[in-house]
């Protein structure tokens, strides 16, 4: 399905970052049933609800080591077969060979500073501690990679369990019709940024609920 995005010509003019529309979103999350719904993979459960939304299926492709569904001829969906902190290197390859640049694509992913239903949108920044971001990051050689954020709640101070138990949490029943709003929010989102570019997404998508 992938082979069909279009390369991009060599050229020594390069467009502007805000005039750059991705070319590939990629949702972050770990693999396996195993980890299915829990926090760490919101990025997989927005690209699943974007890939549905247009009636597009992911297939696994050997070569990248990842998931792929192709929204159109120029934009496709991604999810890594990598573990999270492993990320960078199914990216790497598959941008590599179609010259998508840092700027052509968005990483969708969970942020566990943020409460629950916030979506922040970023043109770039460090990775901020989550690990599938930096590998991206590492790999791109670049902190220039646009992302968007979505919180998925903190973890209570009382709580003793390690930061890692709790990213890899299920959501609490609770907590469920919030993320699902949350989720079609974020699709809105993309799809805005489709037709408006980063900068409007940014002023008019980065609030909290």
């Amino acid at each position: 399905m992938s082979d069909i995005l279009p390369i991009r010509k060599s050229s020594s003019f390069q467009p502007p970052a805000s005039s750059l529309s991705p070319r590939l979103i990629i949702g972050l999350g770990n693999p396996g049933r195993n980890y299915d719904g829990t926090r760490h993979n919101i990025g997989f459960a927005v690209v699943d609800a974007l890939a549905a939304s247009h009636g597009c299926s992911f297939s696994f492709e050997s070569k990248w080591n990842a998931e792929v569904a192709s929204v159109s001829s120029s934009l496709v969906l991604m999810k890594p077969r990598t573990f999270m902190n492993l990320s960078g290197t199914a990216v790497s390859t598959y941008t590599r060979f179609f010259k998508i640049l840092a700027q052509e694509v968005i990483v969708v992913l969970d942020d566990v500073s943020l409460p629950l239903g916030a979506l922040r949108i970023r043109r770039g920044g460090s990775a901020g501690g989550h690990r599938g971001l930096e590998s991206i990051l590492t790999h791109f050689s670049t902190e220039e990679v646009p992302r968007l954020r979505l919180g998925i709640g903190e973890k209570e101070k009382s709580e003793e369990a390690p930061l890692s138990d709790f990213v890899l949490s299920r959501f609490h029943d609770q907590e469920l019709v919030l993320v699902k709003e949350t989720i079609q929010r974020t699709l809105e989102a993309l799809e805005y940024l489709q037709r408006e570019g980063l900068d409007k997404t940014m002023n008019y998508y980065n609030i909290t609920p």
